[in-house]
């Protein structure tokens, strides 16, 4: 080596690239939340009832058209995973209600083609991931209680709806039936809720991936779950209890619900900034 010659320094590491953001902030909920949230809904619902309404009263027919098939092709075992299930799909039906509910937040007016113009393009979106996602753990759901219903029903016979009451409410093995069937319909049901709850506005709400919006809704329920669960809790009562008096609550609760679910949405997840 040359006298004087300076050893060459080594190359300096190349500064880490900066880590990707974590997706939207997630704020948590309280019990005044949903309480202000319901509140809202029942507003925006008082706002706009005829076309809030036209939603419940689509879902609403909907439910009774299925549950006149189910009848006509004699698959009465269908009708009570079908009825619990039901409520899973109701976001879908309530995208229009979160749109309208957005647009009377900012102030702007809106009519027919407006909100169902919104709705028609969400088949371009990611929602239709969303749903693909739905209709799958309703599948799920579906086969799973065809399985519990053949183990533990083998030996029961019921051709119609009174055989299948009979056999499911008043036999031990029904109430086995239905004690392993609400154990895995819980279980399916609180995956869904926590993937959908908040993912479904923020997809119609903002330019993002459904991956992302899941991800977003599932930290929002983990971060305040008992509110959350609540949450979940008051809707399939409701909706439930809508069904049994021949589907016609639904036209009304199925709005507020719709309209509340957006609010409680803004107040999980806030604002982007920027």
């Amino acid at each position: 080596m040359t006298a004087g010659t300076e050893t060459p320094k080594p190359p300096e590491p190349a500064s880490p690239e900066p880590a990707p953001p974590a997706g939207p902030r997630v704020n948590r909920v309280s019990a005044a939340d949903i309480a202000a949230a319901l509140r809202a809904g029942v507003a925006d619902f008082r706002a706009r009832p005829l076309m809030s309404g036209f939603f419940g009263l689509f879902y609403a027919a909907f439910g009774l058209i299925f549950l006149w098939i189910l009848l006509w092709l004699g698959k009465v075992w269908m009708i009570v995973p079908v009825a619990v299930g039901f409520p899973l799909i109701a976001p879908f039906a309530a995208a229009g209600l979160y749109e309208m509910s957005r647009r009377m937040q900012q102030g702007e007016s809106f009519g027919w083609s407006e909100i169902l113009g919104v709705m028609a393009r969400q088949r371009q979106r990611e929602m239709g991931w969303m749903a693909f996602v739905t209709l799958f753990v309703f599948w799920v759901w579906v086969y799973q209680f065809r399985t519990v219903l053949v183990i533990t029903l083998q030996d029961s016979s019921f051709s119609d709806l009174d055989g299948f009451v009979t056999a499911v409410f008043f036999t031990p093995a029904g109430w086995t039936f239905l004690a392993i069937g609400t154990c895995v319909g819980a279980f399916l049901s609180t995956v869904l809720f926590s993937v959908t709850v908040i993912a479904m506005p923020m997809l119609l709400d903002r330019d993002t991936d459904f991956v992302t919006a899941m991800l977003t809704s599932v930290r929002s329920v983990t971060e305040s779950p008992r509110v959350m669960l609540a949450w979940a809790a008051i809707i399939a009562a409701t909706l439930l209890l809508s069904m049994a008096l021949a589907f016609l609550g639904l036209i009304v609760t199925l709005p507020v619900l719709g309209h509340a679910t957006w609010h409680l949405y803004q107040r999980a997840v806030p604002p982007a900034q920027g």
